[in-house]
């Protein structure tokens, strides 16, 4: 599903118009961004929680030329789906 599907699904089983669910949805993404960007988690009850984690730098292998590169440590943005969302799945 893509965010348009997303979109008409959403506006469907709400009160909602196409675009107030779409500022709804944009609202939420930034909010989930800033929180992630100031260091904080953001927990769903029942959904699960966005937070980050960081992977430290390491050393890799250039598969054109073979030679060894250094890749720096980044944080990155993860998902960990709460126990209800997984017995649904």
């Amino acid at each position: 599903m893509n965010r348009t599907q997303l979109v008409t699904v959403m506006a469907e089983k709400s009160a909602l118009t196409k675009k107030d669910t779409q500022a709804f949805i944009a609202s939420f993404q930034k909010m989930i961004t800033q929180s992630l960007a100031e260091g904080d988690q953001v927990q769903i009850t029942g959904f699960g929680t966005f937070a980050l984690s960081y992977y430290p730098a390491r050393a890799g292998r250039n598969p054109q030329t073979g030679a060894t590169i250094e890749i720096a440590g980044a944080n990155k943005a993860i998902f960990k789906p709460a126990k209800a969302l997984k017995e649904q799945l």
